[in-house]
């Protein structure tokens, strides 16, 4: 291939995705000059899979995406087709929040953020390899990237984004194509590339259900979803107008189910599923598996739920969540015209499975920075995560140390205990996986600090001293937490006597107050809520958002609960503020055991409590590298 220099940037970001949206924009708004690669424009930012935004944990991670600085929750406000809140069945830890999203429009904006941008350039093309050089220390390091049409431009920095597309194939039955999502271009030469470079590829599997016309579903024999209440609608981003978002038309979705006879055409057609055929070698997610998976592995079920979701206002496609699958097209019509409301089903797009290189992400550090090769960084499904709102996340952070790195600044490594960003990182880096990485609320060993309602109290001092949190944002921050703080301690040192409350406790039906009782601990009693109590508290102030309220109301219920989780939290401290040094030699640390040794070569933690969390890393390891620390001080 013929070859000519296009020019100069700091940063490369490979690939559009929510990955690369979040590392470009965080790049370009911290004042690096940032090319955006995609290998087709009209697909940036798009939702191939599910039409939504957030979710079981993955809603906390759009909360904190939005409390650094980043756009994916801004984005999401704005096409919201409707929002809803789960788990509120249980605690306030596990609260998510989950929008239906215009994805159509969601790409549009996207788009225009980007092109609007200073600093960023959006381009149509292929990466088909990143070149490196020795650095004046030494090290390898990124010195430019080449498109497929032979432009090669310098930089300092790359960042990895492809998502779905590394050397993918999709696959719908006995139909192989090689194909990225959607019917677009795959990325091929990169993969081949990455491995000269000395990275270790895996392969992993997701999917995608198929898309109906919505006239053709009789909505009439469906159960109704609708959104949830203006009350309880609360958006995801600080800038978004919370009374114009709670006041927002919301469209309904709908549920409908699979059915015994649905379950005998996958049975009967199993032989020709490329998922136990063997056609497909990569490894799918464990929490989202194919309707024929999901068939197999829970055969006393005789339906499974699924969920009808519009993919936008101005479209008549239909998403049918829970409905994944590599079947033959035809075992799929067979499929779908089983199911009750969809006889008459037209289908617009097919389903299927695609296959994709993705990176094993011990090789990287928790700034996202490969460990041996400087200036070159990895995010999203490229880590072997799945969903939007990982990527997003790992982008954010990737692009942020990007940049810090070229600054030559301290990078952003954000702890367990600070973020689900944190933990998403820290699970990927040190313990690595062998199927595309789902968040969870059930990662977290600090779910009740790490709640959607202070996202913005945990993360926004860090988006603030970075560079992404404007002067005007902070000072809206500073004067909510003043808020909630004062109405805190107002709660807690407001008492009443037994005269005035005992009445309103005997009407609820809850037992007496032998003395006087602050509003606080009437708050934390489970039956009661900060609005409930407003008529025994007049002088409250009036003009509390729902946001403070759900705040102060969470702070006060779970005090004694948030005490103990900060308690271990302090206990755990030491062992993460414990530096490992960058050039230890463990074969010369006497007592370790082989297999440990082994472990540590290879990820190379940066703290005592990081190596903790490696598998295969013992108690009396640790204590090995303890003493051994503690003597290299002396």
């Amino acid at each position: 291939m013929i070859t000519y220099k296009a020019g100069r940037a700091d940063v490369a970001v490979i690939g559009a995705g929510h990955a690369g949206v979040e590392a470009s924009l965080a790049a370009a708004r911290l004042g690096m000059s940032v090319l955006l690669f995609t290998i087709n424009l009209d697909a940036v930012g798009n939702m191939p899979c599910n039409p939504s935004i957030g979710g079981t944990g993955k809603g906390h991670l759009v909360y904190e995406i939005d409390a650094l600085g980043g756009e994916m929750g801004r984005a999401a406000d704005e096409v919201t087709l409707q929002s809803r809140t789960l788990n509120l069945g249980k605690g306030a830890a596990v609260h998510s929040k989950r929008v239906q999203a215009d994805r159509i429009l969601y790409r549009s904006k996207i788009k225009k953020t980007l092109e609007n941008t200073k600093n960023l350039s959006l381009i149509q093309a292929e990466i088909v390899s990143i070149e490196t050089g020795a650095a004046e220390n030494g090290e390898v390091s990124v010195r430019s990237v080449t498109t497929s049409m032979g432009a090669v431009w310098e930089v300092s920095a790359a960042i990895i984004c492809s998502g779905t597309f590394l050397d993918s194939r999709t696959i719908t039955g006995e139909a192989i194509c090689r194909s990225g999502p959607d019917g677009l271009l795959p990325s091929i030469g990169l993969s081949d590339c990455l491995r000269s470079l000395g990275i270790t590829l895996m392969r992993f599997k997701t999917g995608t259900p198929p898309r109906i016309h919505a006239d053709s579903i009789d909505f009439s024999v469906l159960e109704i979803q609708n959104g949830e209440s203006g009350d309880e609608c609360i958006p995801f981003s600080v800038y978004t107008d919370p009374d114009a978002y709670a006041n927002m038309k919301q469209i309904p979705c709908h549920i409908a189910y699979t059915n015994e006879e649905t379950h005998a055409i996958i049975r009967a057609n199993l032989s020709r599923s490329p998922l136990y055929s063997g056609v497909i070698e990569g490894t799918g997610p464990r929490y989202c598996p194919s309707i024929e998976d999901k068939v197999v592995r829970f055969a006393d079920k005789t339906r499974h739920q699924l969920f009808v979701e519009p993919c936008g206002a101005d479209t008549k496609e239909i998403y049918l969540q829970g409905f994944s699958s590599s079947l033959p097209e035809e075992v799929q019509m067979q499929m779908l015209h089983s199911i009750k409301g969809f006889e008459n089903a037209r289908v617009m797009r097919t389903a299927y499975a695609i296959e994709y290189d993705c990176i094993d992400p011990t090789q990287l550090y928790a700034t996202l920075r490969f460990k041996n090769i400087k200036g070159l960084y990895g995010a999203g499904q490229f880590n072997g995560s799945s969903g939007y709102e990982e990527a997003a996340a790992q982008g954010l952070i990737a692009g942020i140390n990007a940049t810090l790195e070229i600054k030559g600044e301290k990078p952003l490594v954000l702890s367990r205990d600070s973020s689900y960003i944190g933990t998403l990182i820290d699970d990927l880096v040190t313990k690595g996986t062998n199927e595309p990485y789902r968040m969870m609320t059930s990662r977290s060993e600090y779910r009740l600090l790490l709640r959607q309602d202070n996202a913005d109290e945990r993360l926004t001092p860090e988006g603030y001293r970075i560079g992404l949190i404007d002067d005007e944002r902070y000072a809206r921050f500073t004067k909510k937490r003043k808020t909630v703080e004062d109405e805190i301690y107002r709660l807690e040192h407001t008492f009443l006597s037994p005269e005035k409350v005992n009445p309103f406790l005997s009407e609820n039906s809850l037992s007496n107050a032998a003395s006087g009782i602050s509003l606080a601990e009437l708050i934390r009693r489970p039956q009661l809520t900060y609005a409930s109590v407003a008529v025994l508290d007049p002088d409250r102030p009036k003009d509390i958002s729902r946001a403070e309220i759900l705040s102060i109301q969470t702070a006060v219920k779970y005090e004694g609960y948030i005490k103990k989780q900060l308690a271990e939290v302090a206990r755990k401290a030491k062992l993460e503020s414990l530096a490992l040094p960058e050039d230890i030699d463990y074969s010369a640390v006497s007592g370790i055991r082989i297999e440990a040794r082994q472990k540590l070569e290879k990820f190379r933690p940066l703290t005592i409590g990081q190596a903790s969390r490696i598998s295969g890393i013992s108690p009396a390891d640790i204590s090995v590298l303890l003493i051994y620390l503690s003597a290299k001080q002396k």
